[in-house]
């Protein structure tokens, strides 16, 4: 990556930890642009695949927490529309979060 990369921080969301995503979200934009790159932030509780056609960034930094952030919602979305992302991805996410399924597959 180059600081002419355009990077989306996705965060905040509809989960009950909404609040720490959006604070967790500002400080990685904010370190992102203290380095040099182009950063748009996105609250994700609003249209989604909407506000990306519009942002057009070259990779999203997943800044979501709990559902729909990190259980794999948010990266399914991202892998139909083709754009590079931050952490795990569908599969990982979907499992780390089913607690239950983890402990079977790993115990």
């Amino acid at each position: 990556m180059n600081n002419d990369t355009h990077i989306a921080v996705l965060m905040g969301g509809w989960s009950p930890e909404r609040e720490i995503s959006l604070l967790s979200g500002a400080g990685v934009a904010d370190a992102l642009r203290e380095c040099g790159y182009r950063v748009s932030t996105i609250d994700v509780a609003h249209n989604l695949p909407e506000q990306l056609a519009q942002t057009k960034p070259d990779i999203c930094f997943n800044a979501l927490h709990g559902v729909g952030g990190e259980d794999g919602a948010v990266q399914g979305v991202l892998e139909v529309l083709q754009i590079p992302y931050t952490h795990s991805g569908v599969r990982a996410s979907a499992l780390a979060m089913d607690k239950h399924l983890s402990k079977q597959i790993f115990a």
